[in-house]
């Protein structure tokens, strides 16, 4: 994980020479919404994910052309472990952390009051349990909960607005996709039980930057 922490700081600092450049900070909050996977058994039927929660971000930019720029971000996100089947829920206190560079092209150029983006990119994506293991625990049947620290490679997708209050401060709108494997080490999979692989969190954010 260091390795790849230098490498995109040092891809967010590239300059390349006789280019313009324009700096962007800021911070975002928003939820996440996770799309949790189906288990399937022989038994039964039941789906895996984490819980809606509240999530809070960071990011530095670089405006390095008219239409295109670069993004290094940090997010937070509240996301407790949740199996449900029927109308039973059981549920493990858990967050989660990620770390990505997204490359962004914006219809405007860089400096017009309004832009519409889309970006993607990829980075990490670091799971943590954090609630009691129990020796029973609801739903066992289907997995178990661990309190324990997962790291996924992850791929980010996003569009949004950012619009222009003075020419120094925007705000901003977005919408992002995270996509990893989902983490069966955080939530382990029963005996002679099936989990989907691919694990979505849609973030809805706002948030207030500072151009420089």
């Amino acid at each position: 994980m260091k390795t790849f922490v230098l490498s995109i700081l040092l891809l967010s600092w590239a300059v390349v020479p006789g280019v313009a450049q324009q700096w962007e900070f800021g911070g975002m909050g928003g939820a996440g919404f996770l799309s949790g996977v189906p288990v399937n058994a022989s038994f039964g039927a039941a789906t895996a994910g984490f819980q809606t929660g509240p999530a809070v971000g960071a990011f530095f930019g670089q405006n390095m052309y008219p239409h295109f720029s670069g993004e290094l971000r940090y997010g937070f996100m509240q996301s407790n472990l949740r199996l449900s089947s029927g109308g039973s829920e059981a549920s493990f206190t858990g967050r989660a952390h990620v770390l990505h560079y997204d490359f962004v092209w914006h219809t405007n150029r860089t400096g017009s009051r309004v832009q519409f983006f889309v970006a993607a990119g990829g980075g990490l994506k670091v799971f943590d349990g954090t609630g009691r293991e129990a020796a029973y625990q609801p739903l066992s049947q289907f997995g178990y909960f661990t309190k324990t620290r997962v790291t996924k490679p992850m791929a980010s997708v996003g569009a949004g607005l950012r619009y222009l209050i003075t020419p120094k401060l925007s705000l901003r709108t977005e919408f992002r996709d995270y996509i990893t494997a989902f983490p069966t080490e955080l939530i382990a999979p029963a005996p002679n039980t099936k989990y989907g692989s691919i694990l979505h969190t849609f973030v809805p954010m706002v948030g207030i930057s500072y151009l420089f």
